[in-house]
Formats: structure tokens, sequence, C-alpha cells
């Protein structure tokens, strides 16, 4: 498929079906294998939320919880409720459903656009994307060390690029809980804010549970780990685009209790922080 024809795809799947007031069906991406995506039921649900929300009042935040593997062979229904409306705030909150039973459910919070005070922590500096090497010609290059199990998912072709400041492959040997990626849409997006924020937050969920893995020389792929995304948490700051590239910035403070903690710091090319994230995950060993 052609990077045109994937964005395309993910446009088409955020634009989600309305199927009675307060509630919407999602069709799934190509993204997963049997399982759903995560950022996927992230990115819908947002949508479905800001469907029942002024165009005045974009997303300042959203917080949510995975509770059962998505199924990919089948739709996702989205069921809102319209929580408050104040003069400046709106809340809503959304739960994922599918064969009759919640996978997910999500909380976000809308504001009318307003000045401020502003700070924000510097980006670091590091090579830009045009210095690295893309991450599918780095999978392609890795593939021989790869599982046969797992090759056609390390494979995958997505509608997002990544370029890793440290392209080291999982299983290669213990490295700090740090990592920095840049990433973007990899054909353009249409000129929607909305739709750049969803596409963020689909997006988001990408590669941040893998930074607290990586002091354990853990591979995703590797059967005696049982490797999930529990909770994510993402908060907007300021305009960006996901068709130019942005720099995501993570860090995994801790791990115990068989949960990974990771943090994320979205910056655009001029070093603006745009958005905020993080998310605990399952790393548990299993016994054999």
């Amino acid at each position: 498929m052609r990077p045109e024809e994937m964005v395309a795809d993910l446009v088409s799947a955020l634009d989600l079906e309305r199927i009675e007031e307060n509630l919407f069906r999602g069709r799934n991406t190509g993204e997963g294998f049997r399982r759903l995506f995560g950022g996927q039921v992230i990115a819908q649900a947002l949508v479905a939320a800001s469907r029942t929300v002024a165009d005045d009042r974009p997303p300042h935040s959203l917080h949510a919880y995975f509770m059962r593997e998505g199924d990919h062979s089948v739709p996702v229904v989205y069921q809102v409720e319209r929580d408050r409306d104040g003069k400046s705030f709106s809340t809503r909150r959304v739960i994922a459903i599918q064969h009759g039973r919640p996978i997910f459910n999500l909380a976000a919070s809308f504001q009318v656009e307003e000045k401020g005070l502003e700070h924000q922590f510097d980006m670091p500096d590091v090579p830009g994307p045009e210095a690295l090497i893309s991450d599918m010609e780095w999978r392609r290059q890795s593939a021989d060390q790869i599982p046969e199990a797992a090759l056609a998912r390390f494979l995958q072709e997505r509608p997002i690029e990544f370029r890793r400041v440290d392209p080291s492959l999982p299983g290669s040997g213990a490295r700090p809980p740090q990592q920095n990626i840049w990433f973007k849409a990899i054909a353009p997006v249409p000129d929607d804010a909305a739709l750049h924020r969803c596409m963020l937050a689909y997006a988001s969920d990408m590669t941040l549970l893998s930074t607290s893995e990586r002091p354990h020389n853990i591979a995703w792929w590797d059967e005696a780990m049982q490797i999930a995304s529990l909770d994510h948490a993402l908060w907007f700051h300021a305009p960006f685009r996901v068709d130019d590239w942005l720099l995501y910035v993570q860090d995994s403070p801790r791990s115990s209790g068989a949960r990974g903690f990771n943090r994320g710091l979205i910056y655009d090319r001029s070093g603006v922080l745009v958005a905020s994230v993080t998310q605990e995950g399952l790393i548990r060993k299993r016994d054999l």
C-alpha cells in the first residue's frame, strides 16, 4: 500500500459512523495482529467524545484504561456520556464495547481556547530526523535476528514513520530507561486540527511502553513475557501538525509489581512542547 493510501486508511478509520445519539462505531485499522492496537482505540474514543462537544472547545487532556484485550476481527462501538458543559470546560466519558462487554474506557476534558501563563522544559539536543535511519530500513536490516513467529508484525508497514536516536534491537542488551524518537505521518494529513490531535493520540501509544523494558533486556516477542498497556494519559499543550516531524522524549522512572511506568514529552521541530504522555504497562514474567 502506498504511503498516501495508508494515511488515508487511518483518516477513514477515525471518521466514526454515528449509529445513534452519543453512540458511534469504528472500523479497525491494519495495525495489530489478532488483538486491537491500543492507539487505535484511544484515537477513536477521542473522536467519539469530540463529536459531542462544540468545535470551539478542543480537548486538553484524556485519561484511559484498557480493561480487556480487543478483538481485531469486529468493529468497536463507542458510547459517550455527556457529563458536563460549563462556561469554559466540557467533560465526557467514553466506553468502548465489543461482544457486549466494555474493553476500554476514557475520560476527556475540553476547554475553550484562552491565553495564560506559559513555561516549558527545553527540548533535548538530539540529532534531527534527517540524520537518522528510517525505522523500516532499520527493521529490514535487523530482520534476520527476529523469530519467525514475530517477523510479520516486526516488518509491518505503518502510517506513522519513526526514526530512533538509538535504534537498538529489543533483547540485544540492557540499556537506560530512556529513548528519543522522531515520528510523523508518512503522507500529508488534511488541515483539520481535531484530526491531527486524534492521530497524535494514535501514535502516542507506539514505542512508549518499550522504554520500561530497556533496562531489563526484554524483547516483546519473548514468550516468557506478558506485555500490554494498562492505562494511558495524554495532555495537549499547543497546536501541531502530525505530518511534520515531532520528537517523542521518553523515560521510565520506575518499574515494580510487574508494571512499568513511562513518561513522554512531544516537541515540534521548533522546540515547542506540544503534548505530554504517561502510560503504565504490564511487563510480567510468566512461568512456562
